[in-house]
C-alpha cells in the first residue's frame, strides 16, 4: 500500500529542510540558550500558513539534539485541566535516562474558548513552570484569543517556499521515485499551491500515480478543484468521522461546489470503505444524494440541498464501521478528469451547435445533440452532400475538425 510522500520524504534534520534558514537559525539559538539558564521567553511560537513545516521543524530539532519529543495537539484537547495534566507532567518530570525534552503544543490557534475555557491559562502556567523548552505552533498568531501566548513567547515566522527552493525539492523527490517532470509542470504546481509544500508534494504524488513522466498538460487536472490540502482534508474528515455531527462539520472546511464534492466522495468511497456490506450502505446514501441533486437541477428546489449534503457526508460516514487497515490514497474523480481532457472538444462542439441553431432556428443544444450526429452520418455516406451542408453552415473547418475526432467522451 502506497505511503504518502509527505510522510516518506519528511525531513529528519534541519539540514534537510528547504528554505526558512533564518527561522532555523533562530530556534537553534533559542534552544542553545537553555544550556545556560531558562530564557526569559520559555516558549517559542512558530507561525506561518499551513504546509510550511512548523511541526516538521520542531520534530527535526528534537531529533538532532537526541531529546524526547512530547507532542500534544492543543486544539484536540477539550479542557484546560487535560492540557495542564499532560503538558504539566511532561514539562516538570525528568526523563528516565536524563535526556533533554522538547514539548510541542501544536495548533494553539485552533483552541475553542467556548469549550476549552481554561486552555490558554493552562498553557501559560506550563510555560512559566516548565523545566524544558516549549514550542507552540499556529497558522494565525494574531488571533485575539491567543494574544497572551503571543506575548509570552518568542515569535519565529516560517514562510512559504519560492520557486527557487520548491522546484529543486520536488525534483529531488521525483528523482527518487524514478519520475521525470517538466520544469513548467513543477512551476505550475508551485504557483497553484502558493508555496504550500505539503499540498505540492501531495499533488505530484497524485498526478504521477504509476506514470514515470509529469507534464504541464497533467497539471490541468488541478484547475478543476480547489487546493489539494483543502479537498483531501474534507474527505479525510468524512471517511474517518464516527458521528453524524463530525461528518457534517466537513462541509465547513469545503470551498468546492457541493456537486463537485459529491464526485470526489463517490470516486473514493469504494477504496475507503472496502467491506461489501458497508460499501453497499455508503453507495445507497450517495444514490439518494444524487437523486436530490437531480431534483434540484430540474425544479430549482434548493431547500432539498440539505438532504443531499447530509446523505453524502453523514450517510457515508456512518456506513463505515471498520478501517481499511492503513493509508489509502485518494483519487481524482474520473468524471472531472474526463471533463478536463475533453474541454477543447466540447467547446468546439458547442460553437458548431450554435451555428446549426442559428441557421435552423433551434437552440444550440438541440443543434449539437440532434443534428450533429446526422451530419456525421452524411459525412460518412455522402461526401458531396456533406460539403453542401458545411458550405451552407459556413462551418467547414470546425466541422471537419470535430468529425475527425473520436466521439465525445461520456462525462
Amino acid at each position: 500500500m502506497s505511503q504518502p510522500w509527505t510522510v516518506r520524504y519528511r525531513p529528519q534534520t534541519t539540514r534537510e529542510i528547504a528554505g526558512n534558514k533564518l527561522a532555523i537559525e533562530k530556534i537553534h539559538q533559542w534552544l542553545d540558550s537553555w544550556s545556560k539558564s531558562k530564557p526569559s521567553k520559555a516558549g517559542v511560537l512558530l507561525y506561518g500558513p499551513a504546509g510550511v513545516g512548523k511541526t516538521t521543524l520542531a520534530e527535526a530539532v528534537a531529533r538532532e539534539k537526541d531529546w524526547d519529543l512530547v507532542e500534544i495537539n492543543a486544539s484536540d484537547k477539550r479542557s484546560g485541566d487535560i492540557l495542564s495534566r499532560i503538558a504539566g507532567l511532561a514539562s516538570t518530570q525528568s526523563s528516565l535516562f536524563s535526556k533533554g525534552r522538547l514539548i510541542l503544543l501544536d495548533e494553539v490557534d485552533g483552541i475553542n474558548l467556548r469549550t476549552d475555557s481554561g486552555a490558554i491559562i493552562a498553557i501559560l502556567r506550563v510555560i512559566k513552570e516548565s523545566q524544558f523548552p516549549i514550542v507552540l505552533t499556529a497558522n494565525d498568531p494574531w488571533d485575539p484569543k491567543i494574544r497572551p501566548l503571543r506575548d509570552a513567547c518568542l515569535l519565529i515566522e516560517l514562510k512559504r517556499l519560492g520557486l527557487r527552493e520548491g522546484i529543486p525539492l520536488m525534483k529531488g523527490i521525483l528523482a527518487k521515485e524514478g519520475v521525470h517532470a517538466d520544469e513548467e509542470a513543477l512551476r505550475s504546481i508551485m504557483e497553484r499551491d502558493r508555496g504550500d509544500m505539503r499540498s505540492a508534494i501531495t499533488d505530484i504524488q497524485i498526478l504521477t500515480g504509476p506514470k514515470k513522466n509529469l507534464t504541464l498538460e497533467d497539471t490541468a487536472l488541478l484547475s478543476s478543484r480547489d487546493r489539494t490540502e483543502s479537498i483531501f482534508e474534507v474527505l479525510r474528515i468524512i471517511f474517518n468521522s464516527r458521528t453524524v455531527a463530525q461528518a457534517r462539520r466537513a462541509l465547513d472546511k469545503s470551498d468546492v461546489d457541493p456537486e463537485m464534492l459529491f464526485q470526489w466522495i463517490l470516486e473514493n468511497t469504494p477504496s475507503q470503505i472496502p467491506k461489501p456490506r458497508e460499501l453497499e450502505a455508503a453507495m445507497s446514501a450517495l444514490a439518494g444524494a444524487d437523486l436530490y441533486f437531480a431534483r434540484i437541477r430540474k425544479t430549482q428546489s434548493w431547500h432539498l440541498l440539505s438532504y443531499a449534503l447530509d446523505l453524502m457526508t453523514a450517510g457515508v460516514a456512518v456506513a463505515k464501521e471498520t478501517s481499511p487497515g492503513g493509508w489509502v490514497s485518494m483519487k481524482f474523480p474520473q468524471r472531472i478528469s474526463s471533463m478536463s481532457r475533453s474541454r477543447g472538444t466540447r467547446e468546439l462542439r458547442k460553437g458548431v451547435g450554435a451555428l446549426i441553431g442559428s441557421k435552423s432556428h433551434i437552440s444550440s443544444r438541440r443543434g449539437t445533440k440532434l443534428y450533429l450526429p446526422m451530419i456525421q452520418f452524411i459525412h460518412e455516406h455522402d461526401p458531396e452532400k456533406y460539403r453542401q451542408i458545411a458550405g451552407w453552415l459556413d462551418a467547414k473547418e470546425p466541422l471537419d475538425e470535430i468529425l475527425s475526432l473520436d466521439p465525445e467522451p461520456t462525462a
